[in-house]
């Protein structure tokens, strides 16, 4: 008895010893590391990382940049079967625990004194969250003791609902989706909501091993794990033993889905990523910015394919270069195409493809993503071997004449479903419009592929703008006393200039001379002779002074006569921003692109207030300014920056009136298929055709394209801005006018019509042949034309009748 005694004492005092061991052990560790732990408060501001987000003005997604994709989501936004999913597979005791889950620690302690292992589980989504957050990954019984603290205190301070909201935020799930609701995107191609019961169980699945359940890459390890997940939720009365069985048995639909751009826009995307990173730093790839910008998706739809198919055209018009690259495809296997095909990927209409049969006047072709199709003939006849940029080879009569067995060609689709021959253009181009009212940027292609270049042609290439520029000096003569009647002789000059290696001789485009000619007839036909006499009369000095009115640089301006034939360097976007100047009546407007910026809380840091043209302030005083301006409404006028005027309504007017001749019955006459009264423009070619542009606009919209090879060259004989760039504007153009009703120039005050004779620019005499002259009051011609010249029309194109006469 006494020995048993002995013995119940000795356990007694051996088990008080341990447990007050323990206990001060525990209050030890507990006084080491709650200092070493960080402030649980940060979690009710928690910053999650979340990409760069960049969106037109419809709010349609044109580009994501940051590593993590992630969809930052409320408690209340995230559907509760996958909450229930999640605890399921988790912690299903969550909502009962107090952070740490008792049960589960003893489970894994007894686990690791019977096996002498760590065993996986007893860590609850608040000890996940405390991990995630504030721990490494290290596995140690030390963190393993911070984590435990860490998750009591989350729950003193978060409630329940927002610890699991944190957890459904913050875990990763494979393929750079952080959160579930990147995860539905990233697996299902949709938003959280739409999500099926399956769908969230196989999503609930892999917190446990992203990769090893993941169902892109192993389908057959993640539908066992959707279904033990199921079976949980069965279990512990989430679902029914119905929605169980008929959920195991549904397929896996899970893909990998890029997330969806809905705009392709890259060059305006990256003129976002570049400015916010030099506004705000690296932190924009995962502060969550949303970026608003001034893009309107169809706008930008209509440029992508315009410029896409303009550059198609000439590309084709000088030849089939052949193919570049040439396999051996005696492994005729579907994967094997596959991976040749892989190192190219897809631009716009454009796919690559491997010629597999050549036939007389077809050929069977491997289409990457698209299988194997048949090209006719008549996708192929147009292929001319290329000689050089003027000359062509001869006409193929069969297919062995292009293709070979094994090429590896480029091939467009067709609105009809067939397929034609096609080659990615060596040549380049840009299109940009701007809105005349405030200068947004409404589309902005700078160049055929961003992938292949990402040098923005748009705003980064300075060109000579050739003839384009021509209005801007003619707006100068006005400004200057000429009149669109002033009359200047075409006939030859030479000009002995020192920055010319040798005397210049210019000449007109066709190479003739006209002699006495009107202003508005030579600005609708581009005589080049007429404008450099013009620019020799006002002055070079005075002409660049004034130019810079519309936002040029006199460093972009040469000091010399070339200038009047656009020999300055300067680019679409500044050529846009000159143009918007007559559009709106004579305001300069600053081109931007960014409309707003939000944080991912949706808090607004930034609303563009851009100066903007007003119509209906005239002789208004803000701030002690006279306002000299003419679409605000009235109740804006104070809040809104006005934009400065540049130049008088009339002279806007009028240089308008020539630019729509220009289109009516001069180098722009192919945009007449658009069939509208309200458009004006002017062509533009530099010397040896190195250049080819069009700019025009009506008094909503302002766009501007331009061709041309990277590294100057000629683009070959003929291929004026008329035949090059005016078919892409058209095309632009006919989309983004098309239900807009026409819309025409405001005619302002102090703007007379006379009859003038057209060989003098007089005024015609009362028995004379006239044409109707527009002219501001005050520079109207005062002297008649005599008898002698009233019929004296020695040029036949001065007969014709100018936008002033459909007036009349």
């Amino acid at each position: 008895m006494a020995g048993l005694l002995f013995i119940f004492r000795w356990v007694f005092n051996l088990t008080l010893a341990a447990t007050l061991f323990i206990f001060f052990s525990a209050i030890g560790i507990y006084f080491y590391l709650t200092p070493q732990l960080p402030p649980i408060d940060t979690l009710k501001d928690i910053q999650l990382q979340v990409p760069l987000r960049i969106f037109s003005k419809e709010k349609k997604l044109i580009a994501e940049y940051g590593d993590k994709h992630r969809i930052p989501l409320t408690f209340e936004q995230i559907p509760p079967l996958m909450v229930k999913a999640i605890l399921a597979a988790e912690d299903d005791r969550f909502y009962e625990h107090p952070g740490v889950d008792y049960q589960g620690i003893l489970r894994a302690a007894y686990y690791l004194l019977k096996t002498g292992r760590k065993a996986q589980g007893g860590s609850t989504i608040t000890m996940q969250v405390a991990r995630n957050f504030f721990l490494s990954r290290e596995k140690t019984y030390l963190r393993k003791l911070q984590e435990i603290l860490l998750a009591l205190q989350i729950e003193q301070k978060l409630s329940k609902d927002e610890i699991i909201a944190l957890y459904l935020n913050k875990i990763y799930l494979g393929n750079r989706a952080y959160g579930v609701g990147a995860a539905a995107q990233v697996y299902y191609g949709t938003t959280i909501d739409q999500l099926t019961l399956p769908q969230f169980a196989m999503i609930a699945g892999l917190p446990k091993a992203p990769s090893g359940y993941n169902p892109v890459v192993n389908p057959t390890r993640a539908l066992q794990r959707r279904n033990y997940v199921l079976h949980r939720m069965y279990e512990v009365g989430y679902i029914t033993e119905n929605d169980y069985k008929k959920s195991a048995n549904a397929v896996v639909t899970a893909k990998y889905h890029k997330h969806s751009i809905e705009v392709q826009a890259p060059f305006i995307a990256e003129m976002v990523r570049v400015e916010l990173s030099k506004k705000y730093g690296p932190e924009i790839y995962t502060s969550g910015y949303n970026v608003y910008t001034t893009i309107q998706a169809q706008h930008q739809k209509s440029a992508n394919r315009a410029l896409y198919a303009a550059l198609l055209s000439y590309d084709q018009r000088h030849g089939y270069r052949g193919s570049k690259y040439h396999i051996d495809i005696s492994d005729y296997s579907t994967d094997f195409y596959n991976q040749i095909l892989d190192k190219y990927y897809s631009i716009g209409r454009l796919h690559p493809g491997i010629v597999l049969k050549v036939g007389i006047q077809s050929t069977q072709v491997y289409i990457k993503d698209k299988g194997e199709h048949t090209i006719s003939w008549s996708g192929l006849s147009w292929a001319q071997p290329y000689i050089d940029i003027n000359r062509l080879g001869q006409k193929p009569a069969q297919t062995a004449d292009i293709l070979n067995q094994g090429d590896i060609i480029w091939v467009e689709s067709q609105s009809d479903n067939t397929w034609k021959l096609a080659q990615i253009p060596e040549v380049e181009g840009a299109v940009v419009s701007v809105s005349p009212t405030d200068g947004a940027i409404t589309a902005l292609s700078g160049g055929f592929d961003f992938n292949q270049s990402k040098f923005n042609r748009a705003i980064q290439s300075k060109r000579q703008p050739g003839s384009s520029f021509k209005p801007f000096l003619y707006s100068a003569a006005l400004e200057k006393g000429y009149t669109a009647a002033s009359v200047i002789n075409d006939s030859p000059i030479v000009i002995d200039e020192p920055q010319f290696e040798k005397v210049w001789r210019p000449k007109n485009y066709n190479g003739r001379f006209f002699g006495p000619t009107r202003l508005r007839v030579a600005l609708t036909h581009s005589r080049n002779l007429v404008s450099i006499r013009l620019l020799r009369d006002i002055g070079i000095d005075y002409a660049i002074s004034y130019i810079e009115r519309f936002g040029f640089s006199s460093k972009q301006l040469p000091r010399s006569l070339s200038l009047a034939l656009g020999s300055g360097d300067t680019s679409p976007l500044e050529m846009a921003r000159g143009f918007a100047v007559f559009a709106n009546e004579g305001f300069l407007v600053t081109p931007y692109f960014i409309n707003q910026i939000e944080t991912s809380r949706g808090e607004v840091i930034f609303q563009a207030n851009p100066p903007r043209i007003c119509q209906v302030c005239k002789d208004l005083s803000i701030e002690g300014k006279t306002i000299d301006t003419q679409i605000l409404p009235i109740e804006e006028i104070e809040t809104a920056p006005i934009a400065p005027r540049v130049i008088t309504p009339q002279n806007a007017y009028i240089i308008n009136t020539m630019l729509q001749d220009v289109i009516r019955i001069g180098t722009g006459q192919g945009a007449k298929i658009l069939g509208r009264s309200d458009i004006a423009g002017k062509t533009g070619t530099t010397n040896n055709q190195y250049d080819a542009w069009f700019a025009g606009f009506n008094p909503d919209i302002v766009a501007v394209c331009w061709v041309g090879f990277d590294q100057p060259e000629s683009l070959g004989n003929l291929e004026t801005g008329a035949r090059v760039a005016l078919p892409m504007w058209v095309d632009y153009m006919s989309t983004v006018l098309k239900d807009i009703p026409s819309h025409n120039f405001i005619k302002p005050s102090d703007i007379v019509t006379i009859r003038i004779d057209p060989t003098t620019g007089l005024l015609a005499g009362s028995n004379s042949k006239g044409i109707f002259e527009i002219f501001s009051a005050g520079h109207v011609p005062t002297e008649h034309v005599n008898n002698r010249q009233k019929n004296n029309l020695n040029d036949p194109e001065l007969k014709d009748s100018s936008a002033i006469d459909q007036l009349f």
